[in-house]
C-alpha cells in the first residue's frame, strides 16, 4: 500500500496547522519542516509548541521562550511553558493588589492560584491568545507542534468546556476563585471553538507511523476530534521503510510489519487524505537537515564509529531486584513513543509469572496496556484510569457525601463547582493516588503519560489534595496525603526511565531525571528500548542507524544512569505474555 509523498503547498495551506499523534511519531520534525517550507516561500510563520515537554529548542537549535523568537528569515517560534504561564497568570491577578491589601490577605489568594487548575487555564489562555488574539494578524500561518494525542485532545476540548461552564455558571465562582478574570476570556474561548472547527482556517495533521499502535491512536483521535466538530483532518505516515527487494531479515521484518499494520487500518486510511515520508538515516537536528527532510533526495549519512564501553546490566538482574521486596510501585516514565507501555507490560508479566500479585495500569488516556498483554495471565490484573469514568464517579461521590448535608442552594453551588473542567484533573489524580496506595500489598506497575503531563501530575499532588479536601469530606483523601512521600521513598517506588537510543528521547529523559531529582525522586534504572545493536542487519539504512545509536547508548550508560538495561528491536509486534517475556530474554 503506497501513498504520495508529503509536500506542504504554501498556496493551499490554511492559516492554522495542528500536528498531533502518538508520542515518538515525528510530530515536531514534521511541524518544523512544514513551518520552514512555508517561511522559505516568503510567508510569515509562527511555530508554537503546546507540549509541556517540548524539544523544539533542540530540534531548531534556538533557545525559545514564551515570547516569539526569530528562528530564520520570516519564521518565529514560541514555547508555551505551563509553569511560566501560571506564574504570569498569578501575577496578573495578584499584582495590582500588592500594596493595597495586606500580605496576610494576599497569601491565601496566592495559594488558591498555585494549583494545577491555574497551570492548565494559564497555558490554555496563552494558546487561545495565539489562536484568536490580535497578534495572529502578524502571521500568514501558525503551525502548532502539539503534545501527544491525549493531552492535545484535552487542550482542544477545553475551549468548548470553559465556554459552556461560563454559560451555565450562575454563582460567579469556580475552582479558580471568582470568574471575573475568566469571563474576560469568554469571547476568546468562543472564538477558539469557531476557529478549530473552521475548515477554511484550520487543518489537523494526524501524524503516525506505519505501525499498529500509532494507527490505532490516530483513528481514536479522529473520532474524538469529530465529536468536537473538528473534521478537516489529514494523515501523514512518517518514517515509512522504503519498499524494495531485500533478503535482509530485519529489513524484511520491517516491511512485513508495516504492510500488516496498513492492511489492518485500511478502512480508517480510506476515509482520509494520506501522504507519507520515508525513514531517514540521520536524526533531524538543525535547520539544514529539516529543510532536506521533505525533499525527495536521499540524505547523506554521517559516519559514526563510536563504540560502547560502558557496562549494561542484564534484564534478569533488573527483574530480580524489582521482585525482591515482594510488593511496591513501579513507574515507567519517558517521552511518548519510546515504549513505556511495552516495558511496563513486560515487567508486569515477568513478575506475575514469578508468582507475585501484580496490577498493571496506566495514567495515559491514549495508552493501550490491554493490547500489549492481549491474553489473560494468572496473578495479573489490568486496568486503566479513564478520565470520563473517574470524573463521573467523583462527582457522584462528592454530591452523595458533601452534598447530603447542604441545603438546596448549597447543593446547587456544589453541582456547578463540579461541572468545572478542572474537576477531571482532580478526579484522575484521586484515581492515581488510589491505585498507588494498593502497592502496599502487591506490585502495581504503572505506565505513565508522556513526560510533561506526568510531571504536572506529580508536581500537583499537594494542590490536588487541597482541592479534594475543599470538595469532599471523604477519608479517601488520605491516599492523596501519602502519595508524595510514597513516590519519594525508594523502598516503595521504583522509577524506570525508558528511552530509545536517539538524541531527543535521551535528552528529554535526562531533563526528566533532573526534574525528578529536584522533586526528591531518584530514578532506579534506565531502559534503552528498540535498539538495533547486534541485529546483524546488512541493510545500509539500518546499519547506519545502528551505528548512530552508539553515541546515545554511551551517553546514558556512561554517565546519565546508574544502571542501564538494553532491549533489542523485535521482528514481530509485541502482543501477549510470551512475546513480552521474549523481549526481556533476547
Amino acid at each position: 500500500m503506497r501513498f504520495p509523498p508529503y509536500r506542504p503547498d504554501p498556496d493551499s495551506a490554511p492559516r492554522y496547522l495542528f500536528f498531533t499523534g502518538k508520542g515518538g511519531v515525528g510530530k515536531t520534525s514534521l511541524a518544523c519542516a512544514t513551518a520552514l517550507r512555508l517561511a522559505d516561500s516568503g510567508r510569515r510563520v509562527l511555530l508554537v509548541s503546546t507540549d509541556p515537554a517540548s524539544n523544539l529548542d533542540e530540534v531548531l537549535g534556538v533557545a525559545l521562550t514564551r515570547e516569539p523568537s526569530r528562528v530564520d528569515g520570516s519564521l518565529l517560534a514560541v514555547n508555551i511553558r505551563p509553569e511560566e504561564a501560571a506564574a504570569a497568570y498569578r501575577e496578573r491577578v495578584i499584582g495590582p493588589l500588592r500594596g493595597i491589601l495586606p500580605a496576610t490577605s494576599l497569601r491565601p489568594m496566592e495559594e488558591s492560584l498555585s494549583g494545577s487548575c491555574t497551570v492548565e487555564i494559564a497555558a490554555f489562555d496563552e494558546f487561545t491568545e495565539i489562536l484568536t488574539g490580535p497578534a495572529k494578524e502578524s502571521f500568514d500561518h501558525i503551525v502548532f507542534d502539539t503534545a501527544p494525542t491525549g493531552h492535545t485532545l484535552r487542550l482542544m476540548s477545553l475551549a468548548r468546556a470553559w465556554d459552556q461552564f461560563l454559560t451555565e455558571n450562575s454563582t460567579g465562582a469556580s475552582c479558580l476563585g471568582p470568574l471575573a478574570g475568566l469571563e474576560k476570556q469568554r469571547a476568546a474561548y468562543t472564538a477558539a471553538v469557531e476557529t478549530l472547527a473552521d475548515h477554511a482556517r484550520t487543518v489537523v495533521v494526524l501524524v503516525s507511523r506505519a505501525q499498529a499502535a500509532p494507527l490505532r491512536e490516530a483513528e481514536r483521535a479522529a473520532r474524538e476530534l469529530d465529536a468536537l466538530g473538528i473534521r478537516n483532518l489529514r494523515l501523514v505516515l512518517n518514517g515509512v521503510f522504503p519498499e524494495r527487494e531485500t533478503s535482509d531479515p530485519i529489513a524484511s521484518a520491517l516491511l512485513r510489519r508495516e504492510a500488516q499494520a496498513l492492511q489492518d487500518a485500511a478502512a480508517f486510511l480510506s476515509g482520509l487524505p494520506v501522504t507519507s515520508v520515508p525513514l531517514r538515516a540521520s536524526h533531524l537536528m538543525g535547520l539544514d537537515r529539516l529543510r532536506h527532510f521533505l525533499s525527495p533526495e536521499c540524505d547523506t549519512p554521517e559516519p559514526c564509529d563510536i563504540r560502547c564501553s560502558s557496562r549494561l546490566e542484564s534484564v534478569n538482574s533488573l527483574i530480580d531486584t524489582l521482585a525482591a521486596p515482594g510488593h511496591g510501585l513501579i513507574l515507567t516514565m519517558g517521552k511518548g513513543g519510546v515504549g513505556k507501555t511495552t516495558v511496563a507490560a513486560a515487567v508486569a508479566v515477568a513478575l506475575a509469572r514469578r508468582g507475585y500479585d501484580v496490577h498493571l495500569s496506566t495514567t495515559d488516556p491514549a495508552a493501550h496496556v490491554g493490547h500489549a498483554v492481549a491474553d489473560s495471565l494468572e496473578n495479573l490484573t489490568i486496568g486503566s484510569i479513564d478520565p470520563v469514568r473517574e470524573t463521573e464517579a467523583y462527582r457522584a461521590e462528592v454530591l452523595a457525601t458533601t452534598g447530603a448535608s447542604l441545603d438546596e442552594s448549597g447543593r446547587a453551588l456544589l453541582e456547578e463547582d463540579l461541572r468545572s473542567p478542572c474537576t477531571e484533573e482532580v478526579a484522575v489524580f484521586r484515581a492515581f493516588a488510589r491505585e498507588v496506595a494498593t502497592s502496599e500489598h502487591r506490585f502495581v506497575v504503572m505506565d505513565t503519560a508522556p513526560t510533561g503531563h506526568t510531571l504536572l501530575l506529580l508536581d500537583a499532588s499537594q494542590s490536588y489534595h487541597r482541592e479534594l479536601e475543599r470538595q469532599s469530606r471523604s477519608d479517601k483523601t488520605s491516599e492523596a496525603i501519602r502519595l508524595l512521600p510514597r513516590l519519594r521513598d525508594p523502598e516503595s517506588t521504583r522509577l524506570l526511565i525508558v528511552t530509545t537510543p536517539e538524541a531527543t528521547p535521551v535528552h528529554e529523559a535526562a531533563a526528566l531525571q533532573d526534574d525528578l531529582r529536584r522533586a526528591g525522586m531518584e530514578p532506579f534504572a534506565w531502559v534503552i528500548n528498540q535498539s538495533l545493536q547486534g541485529s546483524g542487519s546488512n541493510d545500509p539504512l539500518l546499519r547506519h542507524r545502528e551505528a548512530a545509536e552508539r553515541r546515545y547508548i554511551e551517553e546514558v550508560a556512561g554517565g546519565l544512569s546508574r544502571r542501564t538495561i538494553l532491549l533489542r528491536w523485535q521482528k514481530d509486534e509485541l502482543s501477549g505474555p510470551d512475546a513480552l517475556e521474549k523481549l526481556l530474554t533476547t
